[in-house]
C-alpha cells in the first residue's frame, strides 16, 4: 500500500511538474519583466466581419456624394424638385426658436415630404447662397400636440446641391474606376477590407490585453520614465504659459485635478507606454520578430493612411522615429500574437 501511496504520489508531482512546464514554455521571463502567457492566449470569440450589403454601399456612397457637395456649391442654377440639398434653418413660433426646429448643413432632397407640407416647395427656384424666410403651418395632426396648428417662421440658407451619383463624378472623385457601376464594386470592396481589418483589430486589441495582464514588471528603464514623464508634463507647461497661466493653475482650475494627483496619473500612464515597449520588445526577441527597413516603411504607410496623414514622410514629420519604430514593432508583435491565440465562446 505504501508503494502505490508513493508511487501515486510521484505521479501527481509528475504531472504538476509538466503541467507547469508546458505553461512556461507559454511565457517568458527577462532581467526587467516576466509575461507568465502570451503563447495561445484564451479571448473571448470575436465576431466575425459581417457581409457587406448593397445598403451599406449605398449608404457610404450617398454620405461620399453629400461630403462633395460643397464642391459645386457655386453651380449658378435654381434648385428643383428631385435635387437633394444642404441647408441651414431656424423655425420659430411666437418669435422663439424652438427645440428641435434648428440645423446646419442638413442634407434634404426637394420632393421627399420629411418636412411640414410647404417647406420643401419654399426652396424650389431659390439659388445656393440664397437666405430667406419661410411662413408656415405646423398640421392639425402633428406628432407633437405642442405644435401642432402653430403658425411657424423657417429661416432657410441654401448652402449647397448634393451632386448626382453619375459617371462624370466618379471619374473626378475615384482613381480606379470610370462608371457607377465600377465604383459600387469599388466601394463594396473598401467596405469589406474595413470590416476585416476591423475584425483583426479587434482580436490584437484583446490579445494585447490579455498578454499586458500577464506580465509583472520587475523594473522599469528609470531614466526613459523620467525622459517622458518630463516631457508631458513639459507639454502641460507650455499650454498654461499660452493661456498666461501657472502651470498648477492650469490643472487645479482649468481641469480640477490636485496636482499631486495629475503627476501621479502622468506617472502611471508613462509606465503603461513603457510597459508596452519592453513587452513588445521581449517577445519580438523570443520569437524572432525582426523590424527590417522594408517592413518599417510598408507599415509606416498603413499608419499613416490609419491616422489621417497624406503620407508616411508627413508623419515621419510629427513624431520621432524611436517612438514610430516603437509602434510598428508592437503592430507586429501585436498581429503574431493574434495568430497565435484561442478565441474561446463566452
Amino acid at each position: 500500500m505504501k508503494n502505490k501511496i508513493t508511487v501515486l504520489l510521484t505521479g501527481i508531482v509528475m504531472s504538476a511538474l509538466l503541467l507547469s512546464g508546458c505553461q512556461a514554455g507559454k511565457g517568458l521571463e527577462t532581467e526587467n519583466l516576466t509575461i507568465t502567457q502570451y503563447k495561445e492566449v484564451e479571448i473571448d470569440e470575436v465576431e466575425k466581419a459581417a457581409a457587406v450589403a448593397d445598403i451599406d454601399v449605398d449608404s457610404y456612397i450617398q454620405s461620399m456624394l453629400e461630403s462633395e457637395a460643397d464642391a459645386v456649391a457655386a453651380e449658378d442654377r435654381t434648385i428643383e424638385k428631385g435635387d437633394t440639398v444642404k441647408i441651414d434653418f431656424v423655425g420659430k413660433t411666437d418669435g422663439e426658436a424652438f427645440e428641435g426646429g434648428s440645423a446646419q448643413d442638413y442634407p434634404l432632397e426637394i420632393g421627399s415630404g420629411v418636412f411640414i407640407p410647404g417647406f420643401e416647395d419654399s426652396i424650389i427656384g431659390h439659388k445656393i447662397g440664397d437666405t430667406f424666410d419661410w411662413n408656415g403651418k405646423f398640421p392639425d395632426n402633428y406628432d407633437s400636440a405642442e405644435m401642432a396648428g402653430k403658425d411657424v417662421v423657417f429661416t432657410i440658407t441654401v448652402n449647397a446641391v448634393v451632386p448626382e451619383l453619375s459617371d462624370e463624378w466618379v471619374k473626378a472623385v475615384s482613381k480606379k474606376s470610370g462608371t457607377v457601376d465600377e465604383y459600387k464594386k469599388e466601394v463594396k470592396e473598401l467596405l469589406e477590407d474595413n470590416a476585416q481589418k476591423s475584425y483583426e483589430y479587434s482580436v490584437e486589441m484583446a490579445v494585447w490585453e490579455k498578454v499586458m495582464e500577464n506580465t509583472t514588471v520587475k523594473k522599469y528603464p528609470e531614466k526613459e520614465v523620467d525622459e517622458k514623464k518630463n516631457a508631458w508634463i513639459g507639454e502641460y507647461k507650455s499650454a498654461a504659459e499660452d493661456y498666461g497661466i501657472e502651470y498648477q493653475t492650469l490643472i487645479e482650475e482649468e481641469m480640477g485635478m490636485l496636482l499631486e494627483d495629475f503627476e501621479k496619473q502622468i506617472d502611471t500612464a508613462v509606465k503603461d507606454v513603457v510597459k508596452e515597449r519592453m513587452v513588445a520588445e521581449a517577445i519580438a526577441d523570443k520569437q524572432n520578430i525582426k523590424l527590417d527597413d522594408k517592413t518599417y516603411e510598408k507599415e509606416l504607410e498603413d499608419m499613416a493612411q490609419e491616422y489621417g496623414y497624406p503620407d508616411a514622410e508627413t508623419m515621419k514629420e510629427a513624431a520621432d522615429e524611436d517612438t514610430l519604430k516603437n509602434e510598428v514593432l508592437k503592430n507586429l508583435v501585436m498581429e503574431w500574437l493574434a495568430e497565435h491565440c484561442l478565441q474561446v465562446r463566452a
